[in-house]
């Protein structure tokens, strides 16, 4: 058993060392989050160094003991020091929970701050981030890392500034008491010292590697687990391969744990086994000088367990250099996303957007989607490097101007880039030239609240949290009353199914929505609309999943929501852009038609063959000939 330890850490101490720029940066922004709270920390540093203090006294104060019972004097006096050895004890505990709960406190309130900013931070980043990171590997990094990092503070920072004392005080204590005793112990110390060092490198190495395959394993289960990943496993009929790849991420978490806790392990039972080792050299040596009266008995028996104040904090202190190498990779990965930039930001000056009604204008708008690199972070895409090229340009010279009021429709096929028309207009990405403005300010001048404030916006996903109905809605305006929310789902045509739901607005909805069909979550989102009352509307594929009664019923609701505001609709169903004051037919990036629906008809271009291609009446054949024939002439599968 003895030799497979010390095999284990010799492999250890002889491991390649990792040559990391780690500590220096992560230490001095941790310094950063700790900042606000030094006050405290001093009140820390000075519980941690009188309970040192108090430590090293007992053994001092327990060779007197032993010295007097020795030279035979009287037993008040040995009453006297184990009283007051007693009362040292009850203070060093009752000074050891202060500091712990104190130590604890800080952990939590500083990595409250970082959660805080590392959720605020990923809030800003651009919509480009979300739909290329794992959503496990994200949520891993603000639970799992954050976690990590906090026990830095709240387990090892408790025991390093006592620790630290205690050795200064007991090492100081020994020499007085025997030099030559001391320094024979000491010899031992390089066993702990080169150890510490090695050691903490691998076990940064296999926090990364266990951060990186937790995040995988969390991934894994996020998507299988909600209900659109669920249903898709049920339907393709998988699950013993799921099992399977699942366990296999599960095996790789497992292995890596066993063997951080088997390396840990040998590691500080080898150094506990060292400090065994030096305390027998003490009662050898010590023994030896006190029967040859070159020693008091005394001073032995203090040495011994001054020793153990030794090494013991040592022992914690080459554990907590583990520990604190762990921590510092969870802060690395932590700062990590802090330190990815976010491709949208506010300007110092920007302003509101101007009161009244507001036309939007796009002026000569280009735009191609940004590299990966600017946006994601490999380890979060669990891939080795993110590509660095720029994505194709896919508007190209986009120019058009919805007046105040106005309805202008965007149609074409599938792909043309209608969709990425509809996501600069909130923001969600920024043009590559040209400009986007609402009542004639380019968005990029606008505050984000004002432009919130400004434009409603229905996607064509209609997506819910799992949360009630009220909750869902009141996104839209946290202070309506309960009017307001059956107003607007009466006018949504939704109020007699909320009404027949077993708790009416106070209903959970299901993850994502789940509980409702398409068209009724996609109403509700038009619900929260109206609740808003936003000045201008944009309406993305709206009512891309409504069977033709509810799409009529929500038309019904949507007129009346977008009188007297300006509003913009991309729409897959050529029936619902007919009224639009202004219809724009968009291909491949550049809009090819510009009229009302009847001009567009008139002049026989792409808008009309759309049409033709929508409406015109079923021939007799097959529906496979059908389509073949719609292919024949060139209609796209999409609108």
């Amino acid at each position: 058993m003895e030799t497979t330890a010390w095999t284990q850490l010799r492999s250890v101490m002889t491991a390649e060392e990792e040559r990391r720029p780690l500590a220096r940066d992560t230490l001095r922004r941790i310094g950063g989050f700790a900042r606000p709270h030094r006050r405290r920390l001093a009140l820390f540093v000075l519980l941690g160094s009188a309970t040192a203090l108090l430590a090293v006294a007992t053994p001092v104060l327990a060779g007197r003991v032993v010295d007097t019972v020795v030279t035979g004097g009287d037993s008040a006096t040995v009453v006297r020091l184990a009283l007051l050895i007693a009362l040292i004890a009850v203070t060093e505990a009752a000074l050891g929970i202060l500091g712990r709960r104190l130590s604890a406190s800080l952990g939590e309130e500083l990595i409250l701050d970082l959660r805080t900013a590392v959720f605020d931070h990923v809030q800003r980043m651009p919509v480009a981030f979300f739909t290329r990171t794992r959503t496990g590997a994200l949520v891993s990094r603000l639970n799992n890392d954050v976690i990590g990092a906090q026990r830095a503070f709240s387990n090892t920072l408790s025991t390093v500034v006592g620790n630290v004392v205690t050795l200064v005080l007991a090492l100081a204590v020994m020499l007085t008491l025997s030099w030559r005793i001391t320094l024979l112990a000491l010899v031992l110390l390089p066993v702990f010292v080169i150890p510490a060092r090695r050691m903490g490198r691998r076990m940064a190495r296999m926090q990364r590697e266990a951060a990186a395959l937790n995040a995988a394993m969390g991934t894994r289960m996020t998507e299988r687990f909600s209900a659109p990943g669920a249903t898709l496993v049920k339907l393709f009929g998988r699950p013993e391969e799921e099992s399977e790849e699942f366990a296999e991420r599960a095996r790789r978490v497992r292995d890596i744990g066993v063997r951080t806790a088997t390396a840990q392990t040998v590691f500080i039972t080898a150094l506990t086994l060292v400090s065994a080792l030096a305390l027998a050299l003490v009662y050898g040596v010590g023994g030896h000088l006190a029967l040859r009266g070159a020693l008091e008995p005394g001073a032995v028996v203090s040495l011994a367990l001054l020793l153990t104040r030794l090494y013991a904090p040592l022992t914690s202190l080459a554990g907590a250099r583990v520990e604190v190498m762990s921590a510092l990779v969870s802060f690395e990965r932590v700062f990590e996303v802090l330190d990815l930039r976010p491709l949208i930001e506010e300007k110092p000056d920007a302003r509101d957007v101007p009161a009244g009604p507001v036309s939007v204008e796009f002026d000569d708008v280009r735009f191609g989607y940004p590299a990966a690199d600017k946006v994601s972070l490999a380890s979060l895409e669990e891939v080795a490097t993110l590509d660095p090229n720029e994505g194709a340009e896919v508007l190209h010279g986009i120019s058009f101007r919805v007046e105040p009021g106005q309805t202008v429709a965007l149609v074409g096929s599938s792909g043309a880039g209608k969709s990425t028309v509809a996501q600069l207009l909130p923001r969600l990405y920024d043009v590559d030239s040209g400009a986007v403005r609402v009542g004639g300010v380019d968005v990029r001048d606008l505050t984000a609240r004002s432009l919130r404030d400004t434009l409603g916006m229905v996607t064509q996903d209609g997506h819910l949290f799992h949360d009630t109905v009220r909750a869902n809605l009141l996104l839209a305006a946290p202070g309506a009353g309960e009017p307001e929310l059956w107003d607007a789902l009466r006018r949504a045509r939704l109020d007699e199914l909320v009404r027949s739901l077993p708790d009416g607005l106070d209903t959970v909805v299901g993850e994502r929505g789940y509980r409702f069909s398409g068209g009724e979550r996609q109403r509700m989102t038009i619900a929260r609309l109206l609740l808003a009352r936003q000045r201008v509307v944009l309406l993305d594929e709206a009512t891309a999943h409504l069977d033709n009664t509810s799409e009529a019923a929500v038309q019904e609701a949507l007129a009346e929501a977008l009188e007297g505001r300006t509003a913009l609709v991309i729409a897959h169903r050529l029936s619902t852009v007919r009224t639009a004051d202004l219809i724009l037919v968009v291909e491949a990036g550049r809009i090819v038609e510009r009229g009302t629906h009847e001009e567009l008809l008139e002049a026989g271009g792409r808008y009309a063959a759309l049409h033709h291609a929508r409406f015109a009446p079923r021939p007799a054949n097959s529906g496979r000939d059908r389509d073949r024939g719609e292919r024949d002439r060139g209609a796209p599968a999409a609108v």
